[in-house]
Formats: C-alpha cells, structure tokens, sequence
C-alpha cells in the first residue's frame, strides 16, 4: 500500500518522537507552495542527537520502501533536511530552528503538533 503524504509526513513525526525529538509540527503547504505538500519540523538538542533523529526517520521510511529523493546535511549537522518529493523533513538543533524561523516564514500554514 502506497503511504499519501500526509501518512509519510505523520510517519516521520512518530518516528521523531521514537528518538525523543520534540515540538514536531507538520506544516500543510499545499495550495500555499509549489516546492512540497507538507514540512516536517523537529528539534533535536545537540548534532548527535540531531543525527539520531534523522536516522530513525530515514530508516522507518526506508523500511516502508520510501527513499529520499534528496538528503542534505547529514553528519555533525546543526540542520538535517531529507527530502521526500511530497514532504520535506527539516531536523534542527533548537538555536538553528530559532534562527531560520520556518514557521514563521510559513506562518499562513496549517499546523498540525505531534506529542
């Protein structure tokens, strides 16, 4: 069964939390953007701990049989991006979160919070 985007989105999420990633949000962009549908966005607290964040995502949707179509930023970084086509996952280190502020610069969209 193909996952929607919005499954894949929740599933990175879930995956996030596994991984005691937190204040997980999924921004709906459809309609408001043309780069995705959905925007993933967790904190992590330091860049180990933003690495095993995005190894648990990467590696969930991996065992689904969903890929990255891009993956920036990987090891020792403060802001891990993978790329899903219709979604795209953002792990920050908190004080590059703040500073970046994608919810803020998204700030018509839909917000959905994963506890």
């Amino acid at each position: 069964m193909k996952l929607t985007p919005l499954s894949i989105a929740r599933t990175a999420g879930k995956l996030a939390l596994s991984k005691k990633g937190y204040d997980v949000k999924i921004l709906k962009l459809k309609g408001l953007s043309s780069l995705c549908d959905y925007f993933v966005i967790v904190s992590g607290e330091v860049d180990v701990h933003v690495q095993a964040i995005t190894d648990s995502i990467y590696d969930g949707l991996n065992a689904k049989g969903i890929k990255p179509w891009q993956k920036e930023g990987m090891r020792g970084s403060s802001w891990v991006l993978l790329d899903y086509v219709d979604v795209v996952v953002h792990v920050f280190k908190e004080s590059t979160r703040e500073f970046y502020a994608l919810e803020k610069l998204w700030g018509d969209a839909p917000v959905e919070i994963l506890k």
